[in-house]
């Protein structure tokens, strides 16, 4: 026979586990990336959803910095549109600040709960109680009267900035 002619005898196949690659983790570990993956995902999925928390000082300090801007740029053309803006804005600052439903009453409703500021020194439950009263006086009078706006305002600014400071 001549060397170079091929031989066609057939030749065992390799064996299988030759052919698959070599195990590089073992199931553990790979059970222990997973779970460490999912878990790290289960994390950036509460960090990114999550509310900020806020306290009952950070709530305070919010409502008493929103109300002095509303103030402040209040426009008024007298001392009743003056004391309907000045009374909306310190009820929506006492109704944030305690909770309380004053932002949906009457001023005789308010005035007449005992428990509407029962957490205020009696010195602060006063004032509030007489700023309210001016303030209804100018708001439910028959005619709007001359009173100028700016001091309605700023009785109205001193009667928030004591009510804050009572609360905090």
């Amino acid at each position: 026979m001549d060397p170079t002619t091929t031989s066609l005898e057939l030749r065992p196949p390799p064996a299988p586990d030759a052919l698959l690659p070599e195990k590089v983790f073992p199931p553990w570990a790979i059970a222990m990336i997973v779970t460490g993956l999912l878990l790290l995902g289960f994390v950036l999925v509460k960090l990114l959803t999550r509310k900020k928390i806020i306290t009952p000082a950070t709530l305070r300090q919010r409502a008493y910095l929103e109300a002095l801007k509303t103030m402040e740029a209040a426009q008024a053309a007298n001392g009743r549109e003056a004391a309907t803006v000045s009374s909306l804005v310190l009820r929506r600052y006492l109704s944030t600040v305690t909770g309380d439903p004053t932002l949906f009453e009457t001023h005789e409703e308010f005035v007449s709960r005992h428990d509407a500021l029962t957490s205020l020194p009696d010195p602060v439950r006063v004032a509030a109680v007489e700023g309210f009263d001016r303030l209804a006086s100018l708001k439910y009078a028959r005619e709007p009267g001359s009173e100028e706006p700016a001091p309605v305002i700023q009785s109205s600014r001193v009667l928030l900035e004591t009510l804050h400071h009572a609360f905090t």
